[in-house]
């Protein structure tokens, strides 16, 4: 398997171990969260997501999917690159707003985070012949 594809799949399983972490414990997830707003904070995140999104984009071309890769790669290096644009005071209003949904509204978009590092990692897997 390629470098690449290989990479797409750290991506893949990433999100899906988040998306974990989020369903079984939210408020650890929150935590974790909250220690990123700061300005570094912000930059790590915006450079995390802009890596992960070239890498999607990059490898959609090999996938299963190749359209929806390179629009999903394309939407996270947008979200990276505004980032920090938002900054810290916004941020911390729309991660408070989030947070005050609770805990069952984390666990859903875990669920939601879960599925899509679900299909990545589907996306990004070559196919196995079908000939027996």
């Amino acid at each position: 398997m390629p470098a690449l594809h290989v990479a797409v799949m750290i991506v893949g399983l990433t999100v899906a171990a988040l998306g974990l972490i989020g369903f079984v414990a939210p408020s650890r997830l929150l935590d974790f969260g909250q220690s990123l707003l700061t300005e570094s904070g912000l930059l790590a995140v915006a450079a995390v997501r802009v890596v992960f999104g070239l890498l999607l984009v990059l490898g959609a071309r090999a996938s299963r999917m190749p359209r929806a890769l390179c629009a999903i790669g394309g939407v996270i290096i947008i979200a990276g690159l505004l980032t920090p644009l938002f900054g810290v005071t916004r941020s911390q209003t729309m991660f408070n707003w989030f947070a005050a949904q609770g805990l069952a509204f984390v666990r859903v978009i875990a669920l939601l985070a879960i599925a899509l590092g679900a299909i990545l990692v589907y996306a990004i897997t070559p196919r196995r012949n079908s000939a027996v």
